[in-house]
């Protein structure tokens, strides 16, 4: 009975459905813990988050990314171990090995990719199939889901620079992340194709306090851009309160590019200009391509659809030069 109800070998087609038949209708279910111990699988996947707890409820695009993994998850009947440790890379590192000597997943994703990730090399000490999310990691031989963000900020770029904005700057995410890197290179690459000097640049932390801090520094400089290509809409949403608290028309006075378009960019005033990603798409990608990485099947990197630039009203012509010194 059991090889038919685990859809193993040595039991005919009648037979298999003559047993299925019967369990259904006995309203039997399966049992994961059992499938676990028979197969020396946890059916479960690890995800380690080295990040302060009180930013993961500020940051939208988590709870959609997680929301695809875990529906991929529940259509194979298996769970998502979530850990968050902190900006502790000791304790971060410990979690995986904790994972692992206790057989508590079967894989782990790998977000918040870094220059110098270490990860990589963990994970396959460690014997864990593993998936990185983002931009790939030179040197790191794990299979990747990534969206290339760099198209999106070169559309924002030239988008701004067709309205006639000469002075574009940019507050980048958290210094040392691969998608901060690669949004910033991105910046400055298209600036530099179309033969405008990049604009002054600041570091964020993909957090709202961080974008407020960074829009006022740039504000306050003798000549303010104006427009502002952010690493987040987090970023860009609070860096627009800062602007309209400084007496700024947006976006006559500073035109405000997001990236990400969470629900909430297209509430504010004025609405957010932003560049489109698919998180919850996102995260059922990855999902998939770690449990055929897990199955033993090829799991080989996958882009996902190109970003779309959605415009809004957050950013327009800007005034004539005379008006652009005006600052905080």
């Amino acid at each position: 009975m059991s090889f038919a109800l685990n859809n193993r070998p040595g039991v005919t087609p009648a037979t298999r459905r003559r047993i299925l038949a019967a369990a259904s209708e006995l309203g039997w279910r399966p049992s994961t813990r059992a499938r676990a111990l028979s197969r020396s699988r946890a059916y479960a996947l690890g995800l380690v988050l080295s990040r302060p707890p009180e930013l993961l409820g500020a940051d939208p695009f988590f709870p959609q990314f997680l929301a695809g993994v875990e529906i991929t998850l529940s259509e194979r009947g298996m769970a998502l171990v979530l850990q968050v440790v902190g900006d502790d890379r000791r304790a971060e590192a410990e979690s995986y090995r904790r994972l692992a000597a206790e057989g508590r997943v079967d894989g782990v994703f790998l977000s918040d990719l870094r220059l110098d990730d270490a990860r990589c090399t963990l994970v396959a000490e460690l014997g864990l199939p593993a998936v990185a999310i983002g931009p790939p990691v030179e040197r790191c031989p794990l299979p990747v889901v990534a969206l290339d963000d760099r198209a999106g900020i070169g559309q924002a770029v030239d988008h701004l620079l067709a309205l006639g904005h000469t002075r574009v700057a940019h507050v980048a995410g958290t210094a040392g992340y691969v998608h901060s890197a690669s949004r910033r290179a991105a910046w400055r690459q298209a600036l530099e194709a179309a033969g405008v000097p990049p604009g002054p640049e600041l570091d964020g932390d993909f957090t709202g306090p961080g974008g407020a801090e960074a829009t006022r520094t740039l504000l306050a400089l003798p000549d303010p851009p104006t427009a502002i290509v952010y690493a987040n809409d987090l970023m860009a949403i609070a860096g627009m309160g800062v602007a309209r608290d400084a007496g700024l028309d947006l976006p006559a006075d500073l035109s405000v590019v997001g990236f990400d378009d969470i629900p909430l960019a297209a509430h504010v005033t004025p609405a957010l200009t932003t560049i489109r990603q698919d998180a919850l798409a996102w995260g059922r990608v990855t999902a998939r391509v770690l449990l055929a990485a897990i199955d033993g099947e090829p799991a080989p990197d996958v882009g996902l659809a190109p970003p779309e630039l959605i415009l809004r009203d957050s950013t327009g012509p800007p005034r004539r030069p005379e008006r652009h010194g005006r600052g905080p």
